[in-house]
């Protein structure tokens, strides 16, 4: 009798298939991504008005969707503590959440809020070390304000993860100085013209890579230009496994290891 292969199981580490670009066929995502071999899908939150839906997804994917909360840099308005006293009191109710995140500095379209962005990730970054849960950092056009904001905290943070990594050497070697923190690795090292490939191959080793894909955003090749989904994470994996000259298999196991390290994915949403 023949016997059906499973593929091997990967995890997303950074996934936002509970926003409205997902609105008609949100279940068909959630079923192609276990097809292609998910175990579990992460979901950083964004906003107050993105933790209902990102919840509501968990709670119809229980086995495989896992919450986190954060407000994401380019949302944090002028005075953003009543969002932040908001979303620190759904923590000490102790609702499941993985991670805080998506959290950080992000400069690249509008610095005029620079200093609340800041303010607001190092309150998030003490929320990481109070409650024992891994840090999922946002970045943009804002390396030297990341690290400056982490640097006291460096010996008290878990870990986490630097979502989106496409920086330089020298970025990555000033990243992997904190301890137990891994680069988020996407779409963008399958570009034609990235250079992603050669600074990781350089400088990261593997144990220090987690997968994702930032759906709906930076979709892999030949997906480019559209939207994105987990079920595309094998085309990020596939060349990891170019690059690290190992096999897709081993980039599966070596990112799920480090996923589990700095993860609790056993918590189900009630």
């Amino acid at each position: 009798m023949a016997t059906t292969l499973l593929p091997p199981m990967f995890i997303d580490t950074h996934t936002h298939i509970y926003t409205e670009d997902f609105a008609d066929d949100r279940e068909a995502v959630v079923a192609r991504a276990m097809e292609a071999g998910a175990d579990f899908l992460l979901l950083p939150n964004i906003d107050a008005a993105s933790i209902a839906p990102m919840l509501s997804l968990c709670k119809m994917f229980p086995t495989i969707c896992r919450p986190m909360i954060g407000l994401h840099p380019t949302e944090v308005p002028a005075d953003p503590s009543e969002i932040l006293t908001q979303m620190e009191g759904l923590l000490v109710e102790g609702h499941p959440f993985v991670a805080i995140g998506e959290v950080g500095v992000d400069l690249y379209w509008d610095a005029t809020l620079r200093d609340a962005q800041m303010d607001a990730f190092r309150l998030q970054a003490e929320w990481a070390v109070r409650h024992r849960l891994p840090l999922v950092v946002h970045t943009r056009s804002a390396h030297r304000e990341v690290v400056d904001t982490l640097a006291p905290l460096r010996d008290d943070l878990v870990g986490g993860i630097f979502h989106c990594f496409g920086g330089t050497v020298e970025e990555a070697k000033e990243l992997l100085e904190f301890p137990n923190f891994a680069l988020g690795i996407g779409g963008v090292v399958t570009f034609k013209k990235a250079t992603l490939g050669d600074v990781l191959r350089e400088t990261v080793p593997l144990e220090r890579i987690v997968l994702e894909t930032d759906a709906p955003y930076l979709a892999p090749t030949p997906h480019r230009g559209k939207r994105n989904e987990p079920s595309y994470i094998p085309l990020v994996a596939q060349r990891l496994a170019e690059v690290y000259e190992t096999s897709i298999e081993n980039v599966y196991e070596t990112t799920n290891r480090t996923v589990r390290s700095l993860f609790s994915l056993n918590r189900l949403v009630d």
